[in-house]
């Protein structure tokens, strides 16, 4: 999302600098293979990469923070992604000390539901930590109308902006491919809040009816292999009508391809501040089948891009076999997706909408 949107700041003339860490990822990953402190130049703005040592796992970077510290001055906003990441935390508030106007966005860490994970802790430091940052905050960035109402704040005052996320799409989308069997997929981390304990049942219940379909599940999870090994074993072993395709991790040129096979797909979580992955499937012309925690749920049930079921196995379970039953309205809601999408989620028009807020709270 930070690429993609800063690369339409940059088109549009903004000069924007990115301070991250050479973390690669997930825990167990070796380091980016990258220059340190070292600006790094693309499409139109730089990326300044700083080493976490000694605090890899955490992500935490003194370097960076001494950096930020030392040029807060020649910038006129920050625009800080992430809350109860100690690194983020940080530079907030050295933007505050500062005098350096900033704009959080909680990427979903102030859920209710996200909030539960090591509850107390998270108390402890939204209270101690997040609470004077979101306070002093120039604005608070979400990312979905839904998402701002039920984002906690801790006692804090803030000033919402609502601006959705963007996709970046190819410069071609690749041809739509058709089966004679509807090809569901879905496509995101395979962790526990995505609802994969909620699919399997719906499925298995319409394959006993002798409703027809091929499920594709793409995706992994390197911070919880035992979960997704034992979730994907029971979709194998599941008495479904046809195998199971299990393609792992896509992007690029694979993941396009793969989303224009797709006849629905599917995305009942728990929780989604946003969810990137269905905005996807919406601009390249997927009808989506989502649950109502999915925070642009609203935005697909008014603009008819898709079928929308409550967090339950009979609820998920009666709005795919509504989809499967009926192609011709399925190619309608996806072309309604597509439509949807090629406005709503296009980072052009996006990013105008955030220089004008940018320039209501910036110190320029």
């Amino acid at each position: 999302m930070v690429l993609g949107l800063t690369k339409a700041l940059a088109t549009q003339g903004i000069e924007v600098t990115i301070l991250t860490t050479a973390a690669n990822g997930d825990r167990g990953q070796p380091a980016l293979d990258v220059p340190l402190g070292e600006p790094v130049f693309q499409d139109g703005y730089r990326i300044f990469y700083f080493s976490c040592a000694p605090f890899r796992r955490y992500k935490f970077s003194v370097d960076l923070l001494r950096w930020l510290a030392a040029h807060a001055d020649e910038f006129d906003l920050a625009h800080i992604h992430a809350l109860f990441s100690p690194v983020s935390t940080a530079a907030a508030t050295i933007a505050r000390f500062k005098k350096l106007p900033y704009v959080m966005r909680p990427l979903g860490t102030l859920d209710p539901a996200d909030l539960q994970k090591k509850r107390w802790l998270k108390q402890l430091y939204g209270t101690l930590l997040e609470r004077p940052n979101l306070n002093h905050a120039a604005a608070v960035h979400f990312t979905s109308v839904q998402e701002a109402k039920t984002s906690e704040r801790f006692g804090a005052m803030t000033h919402d902006w609502v601006i959705p996320l963007g996709v970046d799409l190819p410069p071609a989308l690749p041809p739509a491919t058709q089966t004679a069997t509807p090809h569901i997929l879905f496509l995101s981390r395979i962790d526990r809040k995505k609802g994969l304990e909620l699919l399997l049942p719906a499925l298995t219940q319409l394959a006993t009816e002798g409703v027809s379909f091929h499920l594709t599940i793409a995706g992994t999870n390197p911070q919880d292999p035992d979960y997704e090994k034992s979730i994907l074993d029971r979709f194998q072993t599941a008495p479904l009508a046809s195998p199971v395709t299990l393609s792992g991790f896509v992007s690029g040129a694979a993941k396009w391809a793969l989303l224009r096979s797709a006849d629905l797909f599917v995305l009942p979580s728990y929780y989604e501040n946003f969810g990137i992955a269905v905005a996807e499937a919406m601009a390249a012309g997927v009808p989506v089948v989502i649950s109502d925690r999915v925070h642009i749920w609203q935005e697909i049930q008014q603009t008819e891009s898709g079928w929308i079921a409550a967090c339950d196995v009979d609820s998920l379970t009666h709005q795919i076999r509504s989809a499967l039953q009926d192609a011709n309205e399925r190619k309608r809601r996806g072309q309604n997706a597509q439509t949807y999408a090629e406005t709503a989620y296009n980072w052009g028009k996006i990013s105008d909408r955030l220089i004008e807020a940018y320039k209501e709270v910036s110190k320029a």
